[in-house]
């Protein structure tokens, strides 16, 4: 039966091979002649700076050097051998979303917003940045933020959709007499009374209907106007206002004692509008989109 030729081992294996045996059994391993072997041996040693063998009469040996630069050798050849299978469950890198959030935007509906993303688009990493709607606009703008939910429809330079409506009331202060009917309340109710509101950086187009509608209904409730979203009752102290103008879940939220009644004449409803750049990456229109779906 004639024999198999053995496999030659790999080129770097003659560099780093350590054995107990005789460099005579480990030149026919390595399918070399023993020559070869020595001089691969001293050039190595030389390139160390340190022996790696100790010749003795009963054979060759490794020195402490030695027998570390094998155990150091064997570590390298296992990752060089398990680089692939690493780089095959690699998954791919999370692209970064920068949103921006409206105040005012209910806790519950917030989180239904990131159980949808996570589940349908997994390797967004949404950064949340809470922002007034003129921030939030002129940071779409600017490129600093990718999406926004703002109280405002988009202008002809962005792109986006109406993802939730809601209508304001007054929350009317404990203690005091009633305002309005028993379930809603009118803007004449507080004519010439103390109403707390927001300023028209955070809600422009609501702000100034409300002071129009106002204006032409001949009712002149004395407006306290402050920049707040956590704050509302300290605001409403400070202006010793009778009533804050929220929606309903911002009142439940910052003023739970305060009785809250929608306003219905004029009914004034608070929109959530997505916004973004006509033109953007993959990743932020498929956010973008899942949240309109979601809401709309």
């Amino acid at each position: 039966m004639s024999r198999m030729p053995r496999k030659a081992a790999p080129a770097c294996a003659v560099r780093i091979v350590v054995t107990r045996s005789v460099t005579s059994r480990a030149a026919e391993q390595l399918l070399i002649s023993q020559p070869a072997l020595t001089r691969q041996i001293r050039l190595l040693e030389h390139e160390c700076g340190t022996p790696l063998f100790e010749r003795l009469p009963k054979g060759t040996f490794p020195t402490p050097a030695g027998v570390a630069l094998h155990k150091h050798a064997l570590t390298m050849l296992a990752m060089a051998g398990s680089a692939r299978d690493v780089a095959r469950q690699a998954g791919p890198a999370r692209q970064p979303v920068a949103l921006g959030l409206a105040p005012g935007l209910p806790f519950e509906w917030v989180d239904r917003l990131l159980v949808a993303v996570a589940a349908q688009a997994p390797l967004a990493e949404l950064e949340l940045t809470d922002g007034d709607t003129t921030s939030q606009l002129r940071m779409v703008r600017e490129g600093r933020l990718d999406i926004g939910l703002v109280h405002q429809e988009p202008s002809q330079d962005l792109v986006g959709g109406r993802v939730r409506k809601e209508f304001f009331g007054l929350a009317c202060r404990p203690g005091l007499p009633a305002i309005g009917a028993e379930a809603d309340c009118r803007l004449a109710d507080v004519h010439d009374q103390r109403v707390l509101i927001h300023s028209r950086e955070q809600f422009p187009l609501g702000h100034d209907r409300l002071l129009a509608t106002s204006h032409e209904l001949g009712v002149a409730p004395a407006w306290r106007i402050a920049t707040f979203n956590e704050h509302a009752r300290a605001c409403a102290d400070s202006t010793s206002s009778v009533a804050v103008m929220l929606t309903e879940a911002s009142a439940h939220r910052l003023l739970p004692d305060w009785h809250w009644k929608q306003l219905v004449d004029p009914a004034i409803a608070l929109e959530t509008w997505l916004v973004r750049q006509p033109v953007t990456r993959g990743i932020v229109e498929k956010v973008a989109d899942i949240i309109l779906e979601t809401f709309q």
